[in-house]
């Protein structure tokens, strides 16, 4: 696992700043499920050109700073994908230069958070699921399609240990443990009683000074109560009945815990969330979730929800709010 952990390393840190490089790295028929509006990309072709070469043309000088970087074997036993995967979690960073996505360009250094899980059979990617903050890169381009978010934004920073990036090996039984904590944290959270928050007992779980780093339009929490207040609560007025734990991968390595799949959520929308009223419609949510564990608690939580995605099952187009802007700028400067 160990040598496996460096050759990773090592190719994922050539994407995509050295595209050229990914003909050997991705597999020709991998499958790559990323943020809208980028969604499902069949093919090392069709990566390469809708996914790296547009952040290269946009982000000329584009660096990748990873702050999470770890593996584990998943057995695939709730939607399959089992195997060997990495997960990574981090910033993007460069100069925009040009416009991306319908982001306008600020000629300003900008920082695109990912969370990304990566599936390796025999030394080549053969899955991904990739999801980027594009309301965050909107947000720091002055184009806001969100209305500022309840908790704090801010540039999410890794690890207060400092320790996410496991290149080395790891105790089997601390991984366990972690996952273990983990699980059980999940099942606290489907005890919720559709009354009162205390009831999915989460205070058992977290470290009192819990800091909870969620995606642009939500924002960053510390402590349970902070998490409540910016996260759960607005959000189970708005989904209560809903339902997770539809995983394509959950992997644990040391003190770090790491699960994604979607619809991670399934739900209906029967209360105000984010500015929007109740549409009552069916939603699937694809999310992807890091924890670090100190002690027997967890301390840390970076959260990644593909919003632009799930505000489209609620009838709205944040995307397309870009060039709602683009168009009220050109004619204001008639």
């Amino acid at each position: 696992m160990e040598e496996f952990k460096r050759t990773a390393w090592r190719a994922l840190h050539q994407l995509p700043s050295r595209i050229a490089d990914a003909d050997g790295l991705l597999h020709d028929d991998c499958e790559f499920h990323v943020s809208h509006p980028m969604n499902l990309l069949i093919g090392a072709a069709n990566v390469v050109a809708r996914l790296y070469e547009p952040m290269l043309q946009a982000f000329p000088d584009l660096a990748r700073r990873a702050d999470i970087f770890m593996a584990g074997q998943w057995d695939g036993h709730i939607d399959g994908g089992g195997g060997l995967w990495v997960a990574t979690t981090g910033h993007y960073l460069g100069t925009m230069r040009a416009s991306w996505l319908g982001i306008p360009a600020s000629g300003r250094t900008a920082f695109v958070r990912y969370g990304e899980f990566y599936r390796w059979v025999d030394g080549r990617i053969v899955e991904a699921r990739v999801l980027l903050d594009l309301v965050d890169v909107a947000r720091q381009c002055g184009v806001p399609i969100l209305p500022p978010s309840s908790g704090v934004e801010l540039l999410v920073p890794g690890p207060v240990t400092h320790d996410g990036l496991l290149l080395g090996p790891s105790d089997p039984a601390r991984s366990k443990a972690s996952l273990d904590l983990v699980m059980a944290m999940i099942g606290g959270l489907k005890r919720f009683d559709r009354k009162d928050l205390h009831s999915m007992g989460m205070e058992q779980y977290w470290t009192p000074d819990m800091m909870w780093y969620g995606p642009c339009g939500i924002g960053t929490a510390r402590g349970v109560d902070g998490f409540q207040r910016h996260h759960q609560r607005p959000f189970l007025n708005a989904f209560p009945d809903r339902v997770g734990g539809h995983h394509r991968a959950r992997i644990a390595d040391g003190a770090y815990v790491a699960s994604t799949g979607w619809p991670s959520v399934r739900a209906h929308h029967l209360g105000e969330y984010l500015g929007v009223a109740a549409t009552g419609a069916s939603i699937g949510m694809r999310v992807m979730d890091w924890w670090r564990v100190e002690g027997d608690r967890l301390a840390e939580n970076w959260v990644f929800i593909d919003l632009p995605h799930l505000f489209l099952q609620l009838g709205i187009d944040l995307m397309g709010r870009l060039a709602l802007h683009e168009e009220e700028r050109a004619e204001s400067g008639r």
